[in-house]
């Protein structure tokens, strides 16, 4: 089995982490900002220097592509170099980050691949500074119209057009990504869980379907010292009740159901005056569609009145379940297996760009431990050797893919030759 460079690796982790570089130790580096513009100049340099050419599509895409033997479709890797506002060295990064290093270790040992080899660095994928998350992946999987990209607009009031435009990274639409034979996306968990058993690596076979509802309740203004209990419709306390209500039914549901209350708002929010009106979130998360339709029938069945202040709900988004290729998830099983690294199956909680690109390129995930399961905050952590150890896995995978693809596409050929042959 093949290992990767472990202090080059170690290196290219310290070196992304200087740009957009936080007093905490993390990073704060938004899609297309001047840190997001260094960073991606550094990838296009690797890349470079590493024998790769790099092509950027009309999103703003980064493409590094190692040529192969045959004329074959890419096996594609890689992940987002974005981040949230002081968010950590290694979520999104760690994917493209080792992709540069899988290449690199290609080039070392002058292995020879049949297929190309691409490392792609995602625009836009945390959705801090531009609406959605996801974007760009969205775009070129067809989940999101282009034109109304271009016109999400930033805290400051600049367009994602705009942004693009000023960056130097708007190339063509010709360079998007079209075909692969496969998409792997290296990434930390973000999670507890392997941390907190102690083991490598997830074999990740899909990302949770979810939904995510808004509850308004409306009830009265008043005086807070002049208005008895027994007269107000204070919508905060039909708030309190309704969340109470909401947990003691969904604790009925599977115990791997996860739901978040995550955004709550009160008006008029003065601490002399009865809230009128408390709006909250509530989303669940889980991979069964059945589990996830008993949560919208408790919110659905909630009362149309509670505490005498009115009750209502709006569903602001869903997505399904997506499952990965099961091929390419068993690949990547058998590499895990074979380095002899402690591992499980599992599904992502969380969204990232490969749920997109699994529905048109056979894709799949690998996690490596978060500590503490602490993410999208400047201590976020990921151990070095952890971080190698998955970069292990990506190219241990991506070696059984070019192997096996340019087999059945070898006896792919060979069948219809003979099938020719004999039509003769």
């Amino acid at each position: 089995m093949e290992r990767v460079n472990r202090n080059r690796l170690r290196n290219l982790i310290n070196q992304f982490s200087a740009f957009g570089a936080t007093p905490g130790n993390g990073v704060s580096r938004l899609s297309l900002s001047r840190a997001d513009i260094k960073a991606r100049n550094h990838f296009r340099e690797i890349c470079e220097d590493a024998g790769l050419s790099v092509k950027v599509d009309d999103m703003g895409n980064m493409y590094g592509i190692l040529p192969g033997l045959k004329e074959l479709p890419p096996i594609a890797m890689g992940s987002h170099l974005d981040s949230v506002v002081r968010g950590g060295r290694f979520d999104g990064t760690l994917g493209v980050i080792a992709g540069l290093e899988v290449v690199q270790t290609i080039r070392d040992r002058n292995m020879e691949l049949n297929h190309p080899v691409m490392v792609i660095n995602f625009t836009n994928e945390e959705g801090a500074r531009f609406d959605p998350a996801m974007m760009s992946s969205g775009v070129l999987s067809g989940k999101f119209a282009k034109e109304v990209m271009l016109r999400s607009v930033d805290t400051e009031g600049i367009s994602f057009g705009e942004a693009l435009k000023q960056s130097g990274f708007e190339g063509g639409k010709e360079n998007r990504l079209k075909e692969a034979v496969a998409f792997l996306e290296l990434h930390i968990e973000q999670g507890p869980v392997l941390d907190s058993y102690g083991e490598d690596i997830a074999v990740v076979e899909g990302v949770m379907g979810m939904v995510c509802y808004e509850i308004s309740i409306k009830g009265e203004s008043n005086h807070a010292g002049t208005t008895p209990i027994t007269m107000r419709k204070d919508a905060m306390f039909a708030a309190a009740n309704v969340i109470v209500q909401l947990q003691k039914e969904l604790k009925k549901l599977p115990e791997d159901l996860v739901y978040t209350i995550g955004r709550i708002n009160a008006y008029p929010n003065i601490h002399t005056v009865i809230p009128n009106d408390v709006t909250f979130t509530i989303e669940a998360r889980h991979t069964d569609s059945d589990v996830i339709r008993a949560v919208e029938e408790i919110i659905e069945q909630l009362p149309e009145e509670i505490e005498q202040c009115t009750f209502k709900h709006e569903k602001l988004w869903e997505r399904s379940t997506v499952d990965f290729d099961s091929v390419i998830v068993d690949a990547v099983d058998e590499a895990v297996g074979e380095l002899g690294y402690k591992t499980r199956r599992m599904y992502s909680g969380a969204g990232h760009d490969a749920q997109f690109i699994a529905s048109y390129i056979p894709s799949a995930m690998i996690f490596v431990p978060s500590m503490k399961g602490y993410s999208h905050r400047e201590d976020e952590y990921t151990s070095y050797e952890e971080c190698a150890k998955g970069a292990d896995v990506l190219l241990n995978t991506l070696l059984k893919l070019d192997r096996k693809k340019s087999d059945d596409k070898d006896r792919e050929t060979s069948v219809i030759s003979k099938s020719t042959h004999s039509i003769k």
